[in-house]
């Protein structure tokens, strides 16, 4: 791991000093930039507490990439991603970004939409910005796994910090017993000198993974509870997360149970169900139940908020199993 950071470390110094250099050979129109744009918000008086995956700290809050990416769970209200896509413009996203780190949040968790990497080129380059990624590839995995090694070698080149198995990827391939691919997957990662997790919507993904013995890092599992309006009922619980639009765990206690037998740092997502659980309650169950971070999908305007309720859950959290990072 220690080369390996090594080349991450020199891989993203030159590109810094790549573009240092182009931009002071054109001095002359870099001058017409909007100074003010550029600043990132003052430091806030916020910290969070961290943990660690691999070599990385990371804040126990996680940015979640969805809406930056303007793709929102929102039900059947369909004006809801045309909202997102119009008020996240590109300069939006980055003082979103600004806002996390400003606030203590080290770390955005992401997939390969289409502009993602540019745009965090851009911050990470243009903007000095240090906050850390975490990305699922959304390449094609078969067989010959090129796509998927070529998508991975891409995005580490351009100094990406720990890579997971798509959630939506995980389901597919545990569905058809190809663990094999899952294991190819998260080795391919490794291999690149990455921390490697995988991510899933359903359960069984996480139980094959450790029956089958797939060295992840960590996993990415959504966790939430039921007690909300749209939340599944009873004759609902054995479907899918696909085919309900209100709920993305349909067995929580199962995998609070499951979760609280596995060592590895465990990431819980969708744990507000897409904006149904407000973040007090959702952040207190799903650290209370094991979750040793929470990634949240923020917009600007909810980080403060967000950091300042995280903290004081943190403080009084009640959990059975024991931090995995």
């Amino acid at each position: 791991m220690s080369s390996e950071t090594t080349r991450r470390t020199f891989i993203r110094n030159s590109l810094t000093a790549s573009i240092a250099v182009s931009s002071a050979a054109n001095i002359a129109s870099s001058e017409q930039i909007d100074n003010d744009a550029q600043k990132k918000p003052a430091a806030s008086a916020q910290t969070l507490p961290m943990g660690k995956i691999g070599d990385l700290n990371i804040s126990r809050i996680l940015l979640g990439g969805n809406l930056l990416t303007h793709y929102t769970h929102s039900r059947d209200l369909k004006y809801v991603y045309n909202l997102a896509k119009h008020y996240n413009t590109e300069e939006k996203i980055f003082e979103t970004m600004a806002l996390a780190e400003a606030n203590g949040v080290n770390t955005l968790v992401i997939h390969t939409a289409p502009g993602v990497m540019n745009f965090l080129q851009k911050y990470r380059h243009d903007r000095n910005g240090n906050i850390q990624w975490i990305i699922c590839p959304t390449a094609e995995i078969n067989d010959s796994m090129n796509e998927y090694r070529k998508q991975v070698r891409e995005i580490v080149d351009n100094g990406v910090d720990a890579i997971y198995l798509w959630g939506v990827r995980g389901d597919q391939l545990a569905s058809q017993g190809r663990m094999d691919l899952i294991a190819k997957a998260v080795e391919i990662a490794k291999e690149m000198g990455v921390p490697s997790g995988v991510g899933a919507h359903d359960l069984n993904v996480v139980q094959q993974c450790e029956k089958h013995g797939v060295d992840a890092d960590f996993y990415v599992k959504t966790l939430h509870h039921h007690d909300y309006p749209t939340g599944p009922k009873p004759e609902e619980i054995t479907k899918v997360y696909s085919e309900i639009p209100g709920y993305w765990c349909n067995n929580p206690e199962e995998v609070i149970s499951f979760m609280n037998g596995v060592s590895k740092p465990f990431i819980a997502y969708k744990v507000m169900a897409a904006g149904a659980i407000p973040p007090e309650n959702a952040f207190q169950y799903a650290f209370d139940k094991g979750a040793d971070f929470v990634l949240a999908g923020m917009f600007d305007f909810e980080i403060a908020d967000n950091v300042r309720t995280a903290n004081s859950v943190l403080k009084k959290v009640q959990r059975k199993r024991p931090w995995m990072a």
